[in-house]
């Protein structure tokens, strides 16, 4: 047990560190501060009132100022919503934010009912310390460690060492059509193993595809299967795919996108759009108005008053059990009938899913997954299937002790050193020409990776003068700067109330980028022809330089207001890809320290988001000393793709 109180013990570190982090740059701010960083929304107004699952009010709420701007807050943040308003009592009340769509935003709130002071005005919401999840997975690590006899305490001591896997179901391999060999090996292992698969996805290689396909299988020998992620998006993306695939699918828990491709899934919805769910809602409202006149006789203390407000609490409490009756009915046929049910980690623990338990668990992005996290949906299954890659994103972890002491280490990546015969790689991929795929595969993932016929020769390709096909640059490209003089910069305003890296940006290297960018369009008569293009750092601060730097110039701006080019932070971008991806290193000091960019994984992140064209700006005098970056350098000469950045300063 003492990896697990190892975790534990970890697990609090984390916590320290992410409360006082949280007091340090939200709650001791003024709200105009906290607004104008994004992690507050004031003032606002509620557009829609009603009752979500159980014994739970929400509201909708909309911001009245500051529309569209960038913000903090997310699906499944623990919130305060509160108003300014003066004498009223009680004026907060805590919720989770369900979804956020632009300016608008649903809270379901801790409460049966919807505050009265709603309509006094002076409404806002505040990002609060969300410490539900370390709950959560200290709850499950207990279970864990305190588990015997049963399937629990052996799957513990699989993923511990302790016990072997057992042998395979004797099943036919599988040869389903669109999944090329590998992908078809991965499916036919998770359908026969009895306790642990493992899929090994690395970029383009259709880890998602490959797990759809599996799951489209294992619906057809079992009740239901639990499918999560880490994140929102992630459990989003598996929902829409899943269904598409003619998976009967419920989303459960709160969701990051609300198009309809996600949302007429939730459980929500679906309940929502059944006929007895009127009858229900009729039934909570007519509840919480019982409950109401009840308090308007809380102040009165005649014998008629006082018999009045407890006949009225009488009635609201057997209306509001008889619509729980019938909406834990509703619920259940609901669940029992999915094929599939999709949430995240932590989302696994949802009340309505209390009694429920699975044979299978899939868990796509487990690269991503605290292992805390990832036992929360293990302890409702009897099998498991880990994908992901865990040469790409780690998860977050910001106490700099907890991730030294193992908590950055996910349970993916420790199975791959105790499970070898477990491990499926996914060895095709179907995104970049093999140029931009071939360093990450030699560094990475030992050459085993091929890339498919129909891009390996992916090119960016443009007409000349006289209508011929031309080549526009060779597939990877890395500019160098050293000697330029374009050193890294902090800024100050931001300084020491940032993130740890966010200061750092590097203005001269983004006007480079920027004339690279110009010049490889005007190879493009026809703007209509134009490649899609993500500009991509792992430094906030110059990602936010270079946004400003794109909206005001002429030609790329129309490109970015229709989301042809992009602009974000490697950890903003994963999962996503463009046909030109540029990098822009920043880090140019005469120390050589390069911080941030010593995570190569985000940097095989980076470069494997790119199909025809990867460009990377640097400087080689600070990069060159580490041996990854100096590989990575010798890469792009022996490729004929290095040039120096006076070539392009005009």
């Amino acid at each position: 047990m003492d990896h697990f109180q190892s975790l534990l013990s970890l697990l609090h570190r984390e916590r320290d560190e992410d409360l006082q982090e949280f007091l340090r740059q939200i709650r001791e701010r003024p709200l105009a501060d906290r607004v104008e960083r994004g992690y507050s929304w004031y003032p606002l107004q509620v557009v829609q009132t009603g009752f979500a699952l159980g014994d739970k009010a929400f509201v909708v709420v909309e911001r009245t100022t500051r529309r569209d701007e960038p913000h903090q807050l997310r699906s499944g943040q623990t919130v305060r919503f509160f108003t300014q308003s003066p004498h009223v009592e009680n004026a907060e009340k805590q919720g989770v934010i369900n979804f956020v769509e632009r300016n608008r935003m649903k809270i379901i709130l801790n409460a049966r009912d919807v505050p009265d002071w709603i309509t006094f005005g002076q409404l806002g919401v505040d990002q609060l310390f969300d410490d539900r999840s370390y709950r959560e997975m200290e709850t499950a690590l207990n279970k864990v460690m305190h588990s015997k006899g049963d399937r629990l305490a052996e799957l513990r001591d699989i993923f511990t060492g302790k016990k072997k896997a057992a042998e395979v179901f004797e099943t036919a391999p599988v040869a389903l059509p669109g999944l090329n060999d590998s992908q078809n090996a991965a499916v036919t292992a998770i359908l026969a193993n009895r306790d642990v698969t493992i899929i090994h996805g690395p970029p383009g290689t259709g880890k998602t595809t490959t797990l759809v396909a599996a799951i489209a299988q294992l619906v057809q020998k079992e009740s239901t299967v639990l499918v999560t992620a880490p994140s929102n998006t992630a459990a989003d993306l598996l929902t829409e795919r899943l269904a598409s695939a003619g998976v009967q699918v419920v989303r459960v828990g709160n969701i990051s996108r609300v198009d309809e491709s996600v949302m007429m899934h939730t459980l929500d919805s679906i309940l929502a759009r059944h006929p007895e769910s009127k009858n229900i809602k009729k039934v909570k409202i007519q509840a919480a108005e019982y409950r109401r006149q009840s308090r308007q006789h809380k102040r009165s203390f005649g014998y008629e008053e006082r018999r009045e407000r407890e006949h009225l609490k009488q009635q609201a409490k057997e209306l509001e059990s008889w619509a729980n009756t019938l909406e834990d009915k509703l619920v259940e046929m609901v669940l029992t009938s999915a094929q599939a049910i999709t949430c995240t980690l932590v989302g696994a623990n949802h009340p309505v899913l209390d009694r429920y338990r699975f044979r299978t668990c899939v868990m796509d992005e487990a690269a991503q997954a605290l292992e805390p996290a990832a036992w929360i949906p293990i302890i409702k299954c009897s099998r498991v299937v880990l994908a992901g890659d865990p040469f790409q994103l780690p998860p977050t972890v910001k106490s700099i002790e907890a991730a030294r002491g193992g908590l950055s280490k996910t349970l993916i990546e420790r199975s791959l050193e105790l499970l070898p015969d477990a491990v499926h790689l996914l060895d095709v991929q179907y995104r970049m020409h093999h140029t931009i795929m071939d360093f990450s595969n030699q560094y990475f993932y030992e050459g085993a990776l091929k890339a498919h016929d129909s891009v390996v020769g992916h090119r960016l390709l443009s007409l000349d003068s006289t209508g011929e096909t031309v080549t526009v640059f060779e597939p990877v490209l890395f500019v160098d700067t050293a000697g330029t003089g374009f050193e890294e910069k902090i800024n100050k305003d931001t300084g020491k109330d940032s993130t740890r890296y966010a200061s750092k940006y590097n203005p001269e290297e983004a006007l480079l980028l920027r004339e690279h960018l110009l010049q490889l369009l005007e190879k493009f008569p026809d703007p209509e022809r134009y490649p899609s293009i993500g500009i991509l750092s792992p430094y906030r601060e110059q990602v936010n330089y270079l946004e400003d730097m794109v909206r005001e110039d002429e030609v790329l701006a129309p490109l970015h207001a229709n989301s042809q080019l992009v602009v974000n932070t490697v950890d903003g971008f994963q999962g996503q890809e463009r046909d030109v991806i540029y990098i822009s290193l920043v880090r140019s000091n005469p120390k050589s320290e390069i911080g941030f960019l010593s995570d190569y994984r985000r940097m095989n992140v980076a470069m494997t988001r790119a199909r025809k064209l990867l460009v990377v700006i640097g400087d080689s005098a600070t990069i060159g000393n580490n041996a990854f970056y100096a590989k990575f350098l010798e890469y792009c000469e022996g490729k004929g793709g290095y040039q120096s950045a006076w070539e392009y300063m005009r």
